[in-house]
């Protein structure tokens, strides 16, 4: 079964709040398998400013960290669990991390993770970033679920 998700869903299976939360709507998601989100990139993001003053360009850590959120959210509704001041799910690894174009101000990136492999609670995952039909990134990312102290 698919499932849509608006802000107020994610926030209750994110534990990100703003400046870093990066994912604002999900299109689609199948539990144990795929999710499909979206960011809007809008000149108001707060590293803007410094990256670049004269061409602002969105961070491709922070393109990764928006895929291993939406990865986040897809571990969460897979296991049927919500984040809790328990624990928090880890980004553990990045594999084969490539830039294609640049992500600007305007654009909207549609996030596209999918499960490649799990076992208990660590998730591998096959991500790609793409704005308008034109790649942007592509990744492989591992995360891991861990108890807080």
């Amino acid at each position: 079964m698919s499932d849509t998700m608006d802000i107020h869903a994610i926030l209750r299976n994110l534990p990100h709040r703003y400046p870093f939360l990066l994912v604002d709507r999900v299109l689609e998601c199948i539990p144990g398998e795929r999710i499909r989100a979206i960011k809007n990139v809008t000149i108001n993001e707060p590293f803007f400013p410094g990256h670049f003053p004269h061409h602002p360009v969105m961070p491709g850590v922070l393109i990764v960290e928006a895929l291993a959120q939406a990865a986040a959210v897809l571990s969460f509704r897979t296991m049927n669990e919500q984040p809790d001041d328990g624990s928090v799910v880890y980004l553990a690894g990045i594999d084969g991390a490539r830039f294609k174009r640049p992500v600007t101000p305007g654009d909207q990136l549609l996030l596209e993770v999918s499960i490649t492999r799990r076992m208990r609670e660590v998730y591998k995952f096959a991500c790609t970033a793409s704005v308008d039909g034109q790649r942007a990134a592509e990744c492989e990312i591992m995360c891991v679920r861990r108890p807080i102290d």
